[in-house]
């Protein structure tokens, strides 16, 4: 077993109309043995930029608080939000530094970019290669199953709520084929008004 499906998980990130989504699963278990169901793995970095991170989570736990010791450092300097843009440079330099010892980490970065409130959606792997899309980006034990279903279920120009919709129906119906992830999953919807968060029951057996 690779030590990146250790403790399981998913994560999903969706575009919409001057909206963004970003939404991963609740379980946290060692291999096949599930410990909680209360672990989401998606964190508020800033108003408008969300991080999701994947693998192993003693590695996730430890690069969050550096991403977020490097956001408060910018914020003293620059006494600005960094944009999800940027951020993103940020969690690629961070993760390339440690290319030869890397953390067994995923991320996925959603949010809105710049004064026009850009939908913005980035994934990187454990070294921290970035993959732009417009779409969609996944990463976790069931990529293979999220990506089928975001390819089934996306489509362009979608509102807040078919937003939620397709991202809610494509991640629950990914993590019902995969033992690692599921038990629940939390969705996070970002607009420019503001962030609305969801949880969703899942399949619990």
């Amino acid at each position: 077993m690779s030590i990146m499906e250790y403790n399981g998980g998913a994560v999903i990130a969706m575009t919409g109309k001057n909206c963004v989504a970003i939404a991963s699963d609740t379980r946290f278990g060692i291999q096949n043995q599930t410990l909680a169901c209360d672990l989401p793995k998606v964190y508020k970095m800033s108003d408008k930029t969300w991080l999701g991170l994947t693998g192993l989570t003693t590695d996730a736990q430890t690069l969050y608080n550096r991403f977020r010791f490097r956001l408060n450092l910018f914020k003293l300097r620059e006494n600005r939000e960094m944009d999800p843009k940027t951020f993103a440079n940020l969690v690629s330099t961070v993760l390339y530094e440690r290319r030869f010892g890397p953390y067994f980490v995923e991320p996925v970065i959603a949010g809105l970019s710049g004064p026009d409130n850009e939908p913005f959606i980035c994934a990187t792997d454990l070294i921290g290669a970035p993959l732009l899309a417009k779409d969609c980006v996944v990463a976790g034990t069931c990529s293979e199953a999220l990506y089928g279903m975001c390819e089934s279920l996306y489509k362009e120009n979608m509102n807040p709520d078919e937003l939620f919709e397709t991202i809610s129906q494509a991640l629950l119906s990914a993590v019902s084929r995969d033992a690692f992830s599921g038990w629940g999953a939390v969705v996070h919807i970002i607009t420019p008004e503001g962030t609305t968060s969801r949880e969703i029951k899942g399949r619990m057996d």
